[in-house]
Formats: structure tokens, sequence, C-alpha cells
């Protein structure tokens, strides 16, 4: 999947988190979209004592923001695992579409909550 057929609000999506990976030099990079069409970006966090994946800490976020729920997501890693999409799931429920990639921001099959 290319950028050009994405929304160019899904396309932001994967500008910010590849940013937001690369600015870091982070293992993942995120970014979600709110049900008001907030956007947050962030990386993945690894600390002896903290462990979160990028897109556990865009719902975080989003939470932490008064966000009721998302609409979108991408998330931007290396490797062919499936990302873990339990905190997108118990925060917004089913339906949402979350965008997986590589660094460079090249998509693959959406998948969805």
């Amino acid at each position: 999947m290319t950028d050009a057929d994405l929304s160019a609000e899904d396309a932001k999506l994967v500008t910010l988190a590849r940013a937001t990976r690369a600015r870091t030099g982070a293992a993942e990079g995120a970014a979600v979209r709110d049900l008001d069409g907030r956007t947050y970006a962030a990386a993945s966090v690894a600390l002896e004592s903290l462990s979160l994946t990028a897109l556990e800490v865009c719902v975080a976020m989003a939470i932490a923001s008064g966000s009721r729920g998302l609409e979108a997501a991408v998330v931007l890693r290396t490797g062919d695992e499936a990302p873990d999409l339990a905190a997108v799931r118990e925060f917004a429920g089913p339906g949402v579409v979350v965008h997986v990639g590589d660094p460079r921001g090249t998509l693959g099959t959406p998948l969805h909550t």
C-alpha cells in the first residue's frame, strides 16, 4: 500500500509515525487519530523499569488528553510480527483501522480491532 492509497488523514499519520521513529531512533513509531480529529505520535519506550510499544504510548496520550476513542492508527516497525492491539481494542473498541508498515512507511494490509 502506498500513501496514494490512503486518505489524506491516514497519510498524515504515516508521516508523523515515520518522523517520530526517525527522530528518536526507537524500535517503533506510531500515530493515532482520535474521534475529534486530534493526532498523537509517539515512539516505543524501552527502559529497564518501563517498556511500552509506540502504540501503547499513543493510546495513553489520547486518554490523558480526554479523548473518547480512536478512528485510525499507524505503527511503523521492523519485523513481520503483528503489533499488539490490546490497548487500542480496550480503549476504542472494535473497527479501528490499524495500518502497519516498515520504518520507511511502506504499509501492508491494514488490521482492524
